[in-house]
């Protein structure tokens, strides 16, 4: 692999991990947010839409368009794929483009899987990875705590509510989620370094019947794995 393909690579990988774990919403969240201060309206229907959410969501399939932006508004990369989540704590975002990749939360251990790279990477599903956006949006009562509500604003449309992490070491501090007519729409994060990843869902299906097989993930027999799982209940 030359070094160009190896750099494109490690940036993906930065947006992919990033946006679901680590950092998983600056002058890029400027221009799709905060540049239209103007227009925020003092709405309670950001958390609300939120907490209906979470009480009524036990299931969820959509497609997403994710792109990240870095601290200067430049685009680094896009990607797209399908998104399965099933509460408490499954999830499978199985990113197709650029390149192919699984992100799977069985219920016990998180599983990252390049397919291209034939490299699996496998963590317990830890109290750290638990207060992040991905689990938020799969998680139980106990994740939701791990966030407080400091903003509610409607603009373009969307409800707004914006969160931030109250356990210390999780590298995003802002997280937005987006809601059209109750309907998930957007996520975005800002991390550390300011860079912001925006997440756009389309064919939102709310309740949808998925098997728990959906998030059973065997490590392909010629893959490189890394980390040890916990075993599951």
């Amino acid at each position: 692999m030359g070094p160009e393909k190896f750099l494109h690579r490690r940036r993906l990988e930065t947006i992919k991990l990033s946006c679901i774990f680590l950092s998983v919403w600056s002058v890029t969240l400027s221009s799709s947010i905060s540049a239209q201060n103007e227009e925020f309206i003092s709405n309670p229907s950001g958390s609300d839409s939120l907490e209906s959410f979470l009480e009524t969501t036990r299931t969820l399939r959509a497609e997403f368009q994710q792109e990240l932006w870095n601290s200067e508004g430049q685009l680094i990369e896009r990607a797209a794929g399908m998104l399965w989540i099933k509460r408490p704590n499954q999830f499978l975002w199985n990113y197709q483009e650029p390149f192919e990749q699984l992100v799977v939360a069985d219920g016990m251990n998180l599983w990252i899987y390049d397919v291209e790279l034939r490299q699996v990477t496998v963590s317990p599903l830890d109290e750290l990875i638990s207060a992040t956006p991905a689990m938020l949006l799969s998680g139980d009562q106990v994740v939701r705590d791990g966030f407080e509500v400091t903003e509610n604003f409607t603009t373009n449309g969307i409800n707004w509510v914006r969160l931030v992490p109250k356990l210390e070491g999780t590298d995003f501090n802002t997280v937005f989620i987006g809601f059209r007519e109750g309907v998930l729409a957007r996520l975005e994060l800002l991390d550390g370094l300011d860079q912001v990843t925006e997440i756009q869902f389309e064919e939102v299906e709310l309740n949808p019947m998925i098997l728990d097989s959906t998030f059973n993930f065997i490590p392909p027999e010629d893959a490189d794995v890394i980390g040890q799982p916990s075993e599951l209940r």
